[in-house]
């Protein structure tokens, strides 16, 4: 049996209609983001889409229901770690302390490499943006107020935060791990999948993709503009995030107040990328460097990229010109990965 099409409108269908009954807007934007085609052959394909993770995940996967549901059990047990907002979970309590705290080994290798991007970035990728990113409701039309703003920007520091295996001080900051968790939950997925002998599935965790299996097309949304593509990118087990300053804003005037926040100034980062889609091996890195991409602009993106080992990258500006890193082959719309 030929496995069906995972189509586009069925899933903006069911996000919008996730959205409808409450969900934040950022969820149905997210939709022009990928466009994805599974062929091939195999014996059944089965899928579901939740509420987790304060985003929607869909997932689809050969498998049987009780490996499917495991997937979604083992996001909801992350969400019990990585959560910043949820009542009793592991950052959640730790977050603000100012003492040495013993912490699982999932919680240490996020937040390390948060740490690690921080670095990279010089800080434009900063962990503990929590007092900042707290402040903006992008659910609502209200911006926070300016002087608030200047306070948290001073609580913001990520090499304030010291580190040493499991055991984390984090000296009175708070941290935000929402650039940056997704990806690392996506690859645990794909690993227990593999574990299970799952031989195709895509996780999507609300914008941090990763396949299993055969090659599978993915489209680059056309930011602002629903429905409508930049390219196409071919790619066979491997990790796809967009980050895009079209998917969560606040818009005043003809202004638009995004969700990727420089943290030296705690607003949007003035940047002349509209988009950044990562592709690499891992979720986690993919889903960080996108964000940094954001943050650092179209010339110290591609730099970045090009001297980051098996990860390429297309950039969207805000000239809505499309550019690429040397990995990818491109003819017309359609890239694809260098052998």
């Amino acid at each position: 049996m030929c496995i069906t099409e995972v189509i586009l409108t069925y899933l903006y269908k069911k996000r919008k209609s996730m959205y409808n009954n409450g969900m934040k807007k950022f969820f149905v934007l997210f939709l022009s983001t990928v466009l994805i085609t599974l062929c091939g052959c195999a014996k059944s394909e089965i899928s579901d889409t939740k509420f987790l993770l304060n985003t929607v995940v869909s997932v689809t996967a050969l498998c049987d229901d009780d490996t499917l549901d495991g997937a979604f059990s083992l996001c909801e047990n992350y969400e019990d770690v990585f959560s910043r907002t949820k009542k009793g979970a592991e950052l959640q309590k730790i977050n603000g302390s100012n003492t040495e705290k013993e912490i699982s080994s999932e919680l240490s290798y996020v937040i390390n490499r948060g740490l690690y991007f921080g670095d990279v970035s010089n800080g434009l990728f900063d962990i503990s943006v929590c007092p900042v990113s707290s402040l903006w409701d992008f659910n609502g039309e209200t911006l926070p107020n300016g002087e608030e703003v200047k306070n948290a920007v001073k609580n913001i520091n990520y090499r304030d935060i010291k580190l040493s295996g499991n055991a984390v001080n984090l000296n009175g900051k708070s941290i935000d791990l929402g650039g940056i968790a997704k990806g690392y939950i996506a690859d645990k997925l794909k690993e227990y999948f593999i574990k299970k002998g799952v031989s195709e599935a895509i996780i999507d965790l609300g914008g941090s993709i990763t396949f299993i299996g055969k090659e599978k097309t993915v489209a680059i949304a056309k930011p602002f503009y629903e429905n409508e593509y930049s390219g196409y990118i071919k790619v066979k087990d491997k990790s796809i995030v967009t980050s895009g300053v079209y998917q969560r804003y606040i818009k005043k005037g003809d202004k638009i107040y995004h969700h990727i926040l420089n943290p030296k100034t705690g607003y949007a980062a003035e940047s002349d990328l509209l988009s950044a889609t990562v592709i690499c091996d891992s979720a986690t890195d993919a889903d960080a460097l996108a964000t940094v991409c954001i943050l650092k602009g179209l010339d110290g993106a591609k730099e970045l990229i090009e001297s980051t080992k098996n990860t390429e990258a297309v950039f969207i500006d805000v000239n809505y010109s499309a550019y690429h890193t040397s990995g990818l082959l491109k003819s017309g719309k359609n890239y694809r990965l260098k052998k």
